[in-house]
């Protein structure tokens, strides 16, 4: 497959979502890390990071942390060299997933180099606590079903 560079069509953005969105599920904050500048810029949630070093760093903490990790990202909207995507990923708080699952949903702006790494990535995440395993969408590692309307709504 050839870089998806920009400026995006409707085609190529949804293309390097989905491409992101298999990268993440790997769960290799070195392999992830390489999709980023090497002075990229992050906000996620509260935290801010930049460069290479510093997002593998935080992403190898974060799946310390977040057992069973599977992700869904979709294409919000594109321009000539961003992106924002809609995402939602669940995860458990204990390595035997015996804890509790969690369902974070989040939006991200993203902002890429002309050639196609991500210069900055602007992350607004919150977290679910889902009531039991059978609200949970995603299995086995794959994406059994949702994103639904919110239950509460």
């Amino acid at each position: 497959m050839s870089k998806i560079i920009p400026p995006f069509t409707r085609a190529s953005a949804t293309a390097k979502v989905l491409l992101a969105q298999n990268l993440w599920n790997t769960k290799d904050p070195a392999k992830v890390a390489l999709a980023y500048t090497p002075d990229s810029i992050w906000r996620n949630r509260a935290t801010f990071v930049k460069g290479r070093p510093a997002i593998a760093k935080f992403l190898e903490s974060k799946w310390q942390k977040e057992h069973g990790y599977v992700l869904k990202k979709e294409l919000f909207a594109h321009d000539d060299n961003r992106i924002a995507v809609q995402f939602w990923y669940e995860w458990n708080d204990k390595k035997d997933l015996s804890g509790q699952w969690y369902r974070a949903h989040g939006l991200e702006h993203w902002t890429f180099d002309n050639d196609g790494l991500m210069q900055e990535r602007r992350s607004s995440i919150n977290d679910m606590p889902l009531r039991s395993a059978a609200d949970r969408w995603f299995v086995d590692g794959k994406i059994e079903r949702g994103p639904d309307p919110d239950p509460e709504v």
